[in-house]
C-alpha cells in the first residue's frame, strides 16, 4: 500500500512570544499571604474573627454607652427586666420590660416600682447594671486571653527553644523544671496565691506566669529538636552565626505556625480557667464584675430571673467557640500536613 506524502505546504510554523514563554500567570505568595488566603476558605474562622472583633469592641466602649456604672447599686431596681427603648412595643422580643408570675401572668416590673429609667439587659440583686457589668467582666475575660497569649509568646517560646537548641545537661536541667510545674495543678498555685495576696485578678496572673507557659515551651522545645540539625541551621553555623542568631532568625520563623496555633488553644483554656475560678469565689470579688462572678450571681437566681445567668453564659460561650474555631482555621491554614 502506497504512502501518502504530505506536502509541505499544510505545515505553518507555530508563532510564540519569546517574552511570554515564561511569563507567571498567577501571584507569587509568600508563605503567610497563602495562609491568609486558606484562612479566608474557612467562613467559620472569617466569622468567628468577627464575632471577636465585635465583642473586643463592646467590651471598650460598652461600659460608657448607657450613664451607668458597673459598681453603682439601687435596691429599688433590684432584678428588672431587660427593656429597650426601641424595642420595648416589640412583643415577640423579651425587651418589654415584664415578668411573670406564678399563675402565668405577667405584669410590667418597671411600673410596679415605679421606675422610669432603662436597663438594656436589666439589673442584678443589689440594683446594679447588668449591661454595664457584662462587658466590664468580658474586659477581664479577655485581659485573661491576651495575658495567657503574651505568656506563652515570651516565657514558653524563649524557654523552649533555649532547652530543646543548646541540649545536653542544660536541656536537662530545665526540663525536670518543667516537670514538677506540670506536677503542680493552677488551682493549687491560685490557693497558695490567695494565702498571700487577696483574691482577685493579681493572684490569677501569677498563677498564670508561673504555669501557664509550661505547654507551649515542651512544645517548641520538641519542635526545635527536629529543626536544629537541618541543613540550613548547619549551614549558618558554618558561616559563623551565634546561637542567639540562629534562634531569632531561622528556628522562630520556622516556628512561627505552631507558636500560633498553640496559642490559639490556649487562650479559651485560660478564660474558662478564670470564670472558673470566679464561679467558686477564689476569682475576682465584689464589686468587681467578670463573667465568671456574673454567671455565679445569675446562678443562684436561675429560676426567678433566667436572664442574669443566660446573657453573660452566651457570652462567655461565644468566646470560647469562636476562639477554638479561629484556632481550627489557622491550623488548617499554618499546617503543611493540612494543605490541599
Amino acid at each position: 500500500m502506497a504512502q501518502e506524502k504530505i506536502a509541505k505546504e499544510m505545515f505553518s510554523p507555530v508563532e510564540m512570544d519569546a517574552t511570554k514563554s515564561e511569563v507567571i500567570s498567577k501571584p507569587s505568595l509568600n508563605y503567610w499571604q497563602d495562609a491568609w488566603l486558606r484562612v479566608k476558605k474557612n467562613k467559620g474562622a472569617i466569622v468567628s474573627m468577627i464575632i471577636l472583633a465585635i465583642l473586643t469592641i463592646m467590651a471598650l466602649i460598652g461600659p460608657h454607652l448607657n450613664g451607668h456604672t458597673y459598681d453603682a447599686q439601687n435596691i429599688k431596681h433590684n432584678n428588672l427586666p431587660p427593656r429597650v427603648p426601641a424595642l420595648e412595643n416589640v412583643s415577640w422580643l423579651p425587651f418589654d420590660g415584664e415578668l411573670e408570675r406564678k399563675n402565668g401572668d405577667k405584669y410590667d416590673a418597671y411600673e410596679a416600682k415605679g421606675v422610669d429609667a432603662y436597663y438594656w439587659l436589666g439589673t442584678d440583686s443589689l440594683g446594679r447594671d447588668i449591661f454595664t457589668r457584662l462587658w466590664k467582666g468580658t474586659q477581664v475575660s479577655l485581659y485573661i486571653a491576651f495575658l495567657a497569649a503574651a505568656i506563652d509568646m515570651v516565657i514558653g517560646v524563649i524557654y523552649g527553644a533555649i532547652s530543646g537548641f543548646v541540649g545536653g545537661r542544660t536541656d536537662n536541667v530545665m526540663q525536670r523544671i518543667t516537670e514538677i510545674l506540670v506536677g503542680i495543678p493552677n488551682l493549687v498555685v491560685v490557693i497558695l496565691m490567695i494565702i498571700v495576696l487577696d483574691p482577685g485578678i493579681l493572684s490569677i496572673t501569677i498563677a498564670l506566669t508561673i504555669t501557664g507557659w509550661v505547654g507551649m515551651a515542651r512544645v517548641v522545645r520538641a519542635q526545635v529538636l527536629k529543626l536544629k540539625n537541618q541543613e540550613y541551621i548547619l549551614a549558618a553555623r558554618t558561616l559563623g552565626l551565634s546561637n542567639g542568631k540562629i534562634i531569632s532568625k531561622h528556628l522562630i520563623p520556622n516556628l512561627a505556625g505552631v507558636i500560633i496555633i498553640n496559642t490559639m488553644f490556649t487562650i479559651p483554656n485560660a478564660i474558662f480557667f478564670e470564670a472558673f475560678l470566679s464561679f467558686i469565689g477564689l476569682g475576682l470579688q465584689a464589686p468587681h464584675a467578670s463573667l465568671g462572678t456574673l454567671i455565679d450571681d445569675g446562678f443562684k437566681v436561675l429560676q426567678l430571673y433566667p436572664y442574669q445567668m443566660v446573657i453573660p453564659a452566651i457570652v462567655i460561650s461565644l468566646i470560647m467557640v469562636c476562639f477554638n474555631l479561629v484556632a481550627d482555621g489557622l491550623r488548617d491554614a499554618l499546617d503543611p500536613k493540612m494543605r490541599d
